[in-house]
């Protein structure tokens, strides 16, 4: 995830207050706190409309939450949640350019009133939405202070708004996290930093938002290790890191149940960007590194898509390894663009990678307490209100369709037969006898003398190609 308060944090702040005019201002400082002020005049809660046309795009045409499919309402199989950072804090800034998104309600300030304005707007969009889940940085949320004590109190004030307004609109959080790369202390990183302050620093950080975290109820807590890694070797101890960053997952595990923390610990893969290289690179790296240091009980993983294309695999790849180990846990779902090669973090509206994606969490029979979470942003020329809404109507119905297709291809059958067929050596014999790992070297070379050279046995992958795209 690129996150939008993870570059230049103070300077997007400024430039969004520069460009914002006096009347705009104006009309954010008017708009009271109470709960009587509408936001998205206009826009309505997103109806279910099956039979609606192409140009009707405030509407669910396939995402009907209440209907059951393959043994769960869609509701259930998909637990959809917004981000904070992106829906609520980005501004259209890039490396290129200033911002070009003002929201009538943000003043650009980080007062605390603008904060709980903000808050409100997000409830009102969520609750208009449809969508029960959400998820944020402690950073994205509140303010930060002159120091780690007033950051705390600013954090505790807006947390009581937030769970003031969770329960009044029966919406739930999804995850919380922390903001460990954003500010300049954690140029070096933070749990791997070389500087033992800084890493003591994170840690009382992560001590308050796994106590915020329990506070309102969060199912899940996130690490997105954004500057855990190294832009070189040179200067770099990488054992050292590791064995912090695993020393560092244990005291979270610690006081996770000191509190009573019931949440769900994950840890979300990314290979690179903002550092040249980071340490939980993809699922199979995290997977070996908690295996490594004994944490793999405590923690699942978090797949980003983006971030799996960027490791240079197919979209749903660290969806299916992580599950296949036991180790999925929830899902940012967005995509990228391979042709580019950054983080583009765009809201994904592939049906046949949804189509994968959910066919992996159906096997594992759905994925609470996580969840499909769209870390994913409006387009940097999107400025309207209405682009929120179309954004995620859109990727929502994208992976209700992927879940239709995804049930119809799995109670089929077809392919779950073809891979059976395809490993059928492996059920007597000696096939049986390597699969269940009693096989020696010696029994091998004993029947190849006696069975002689294998036969060439085609692989068929353009038939199992057109047997997904018949139910995609």
């Amino acid at each position: 995830m690129q996150r939008n308060r993870s570059v230049h944090q103070r300077e997007e702040v400024k430039a969004k207050a520069s460009v914002m005019s006096s009347p705009a201002r104006k009309r954010a400082k008017k708009q009271a706190d109470g709960d009587e002020v509408e936001f998205f005049k206009g826009i309505s809660k997103v109806p279910y409309k099956p039979d609606a046309g192409p140009s009707d795009v405030l509407c669910y045409k396939h995402y009907n939450p209440a209907e059951v499919i393959h043994g769960k309402t869609m509701a259930d199989w998909l637990r959809f949640s917004v981000c904070y950072w992106h829906t609520f804090r980005g501004v259209g800034l890039d490396p290129f350019g200033g911002p070009t998104i003002t929201r009538h309600w943000d003043d650009g300030s980080e007062s605390i009133e603008n904060a709980k304005r903000r808050l409100r707007a997000a409830f009102e969009f969520l609750s208009k939405l449809g969508v029960k889940y959400w998820t944020f940085h402690d950073r994205d949320l509140a303010p930060e202070g002159a120091d780690l004590e007033e950051t705390n109190r600013n954090l505790d004030e807006i947390t009581d708004l937030a769970k003031e307004l969770m329960e009044k609109h029966g919406i739930k959080l999804l995850w919380n996290t922390c903001n460990l790369f954003a500010h300049p202390r954690f140029m070096n990183g933070a749990a791997t930093n070389p500087d033992a302050h800084v890493v003591a620093y994170a840690a009382a950080q992560v001590k308050k938002g796994l106590e915020i975290g329990k506070k309102l109820g969060a199912e899940n807590f996130v690490f997105w290790g954004g500057r855990e890694g190294f832009q070189s070797l040179l200067n770099t101890d990488v054992l050292a890191e590791l064995t912090h960053a695993a020393n560092f997952f244990k005291m979270a595990v610690d006081y996770k149940e000191k509190i009573g923390f019931q949440g769900q610990l994950l840890i979300e893969p990314k290979p690179k960007e903002p550092t040249r290289h980071q340490y939980d690179y993809d699922a199979m790296t995290v997977v070996g590194f908690l295996k490594h240091f004994g944490l793999s009980d405590h923690f699942k993983i978090n797949v980003e898509p983006n971030h799996t294309m960027l490791a240079g695999h197919s979209y749903e790849h660290d969806v299916v390894m992580a599950s296949k180990f036991g180790m999925l846990g929830s899902v940012d779902s967005n995509t990228g663009s391979p042709d580019l090669g950054w983080d583009t973090d765009q809201f994904p509206m592939d049906v046949k990678n949804a189509t994968l994606v959910m066919k992996a969490v159906i096997e594992q029979d759905g994925i609470a307490p996580g969840g499909l979470n769209f870390d994913a942003k409006v387009r940097r020329e999107s400025t309207c209100l209405e682009d929120m809404f179309i954004a995620h109507i859109g990727a929502m119905d994208t992976f209700a369709r992927g879940l239709r297709a995804a049930v119809k291809l799995i109670e089929g059958g077809v392919m779950k037969m073809m891979i059976a067929d395809r490993y059928s050596s492996f059920k007597n014999g000696i096939g049986a006898k390597i699969a269940k790992g009693n096989a020696t070297f010696e029994e091998c070379e004993e029947y190849i003398k006696k069975a002689g050279e294998p036969k060439q046995i085609s692989g068929q992958q353009e038939k199992y190609e057109c047997v997904l795209n018949h139910y995609v």
